[in-house]
């Protein structure tokens, strides 16, 4: 089983699999809600507490579900959950395709190829919304693999609600192509660049499921 899957099996509540590194917002919600519910029999005040508490509770449960996938054939598939917001040629010949992550959406993101993790730098910057074209200038997480294409680089980009990336692998680690490389919290968006020559498979608009849906054309 590949190094993030293990670990992300780590967290989990009720048998629902959860994102590494939900814990510390997921554990203080579920505890409030639960302990609302039990003094809820003998307070008025504890009830008004409940109804919100497990209410918030279970959308954080959802916001943070880390399902199996069965991963699909093809040399690059998404590494994001989302919807397809923009195609975009780049000056040097790639192709950067932007997938835009919902808060409805799962938030953990997945290698597009195989390959070797040969570099993941964290970029300091704003938190304007994802869908913004400002929000290239957004606190971001920069991951470059080497794969059978070559150099592939991909960027997680938080939101006005993502406020923390977390990189679940280190540089030097070989990734399976569809394997769990790392988390942004709630809404954001994953930037992924193919090399020149690459033709998209997706439009704008599409929907994508990480590690299913093929980003490139034979």
């Amino acid at each position: 089983m590949p190094h993030s899957q293990t670990s992300a099996s780590r967290d989990s509540l009720a048998g629902v699999r959860l994102a590494r590194g939900a814990s510390p917002w997921l554990l203080p919600t579920v505890a409030t809600a639960a302990l609302s519910l039990v003094r809820a029999r003998r307070s008025g005040a504890a009830k008004a507490v409940a109804v919100p508490a497990t209410a918030l509770a279970a959308g954080m449960l959802w916001f943070f579900r880390d399902p199996e996938r069965e991963i699909a054939q093809g040399r690059v598939i998404s590494p994001a959950d989302g919807v397809v917001q923009s195609i975009m040629p780049w000056k040097d010949g790639r192709t950067r395709v932007a997938i835009f992550m919902s808060p409805l959406n799962v938030h953990v993101n997945r290698a597009p190829l195989s390959g070797t993790i040969t570099s993941v730098e964290h970029v300091p910057g704003g938190f304007v919304p994802a869908f913004n074209k400002e929000s290239e200038n957004n606190e971001r997480v920069v991951w470059h693999f080497d794969t059978e294409l070559g150099d592939i680089e991909m960027i997680q980009i938080a939101g006005a609600v993502a406020r923390r990336i977390v990189p679940y692998l280190p540089e030097g680690t070989k990734v399976e192509q569809g394997e769990r490389i790392g988390l942004i919290r709630f809404g954001s968006r994953v930037d992924l660049y193919l090399p020149e020559g690459v033709e998209v498979a997706v439009e704008v608009g599409q929907k994508t499921v990480a590690g299913v849906t093929r980003i490139d054309r034979d």
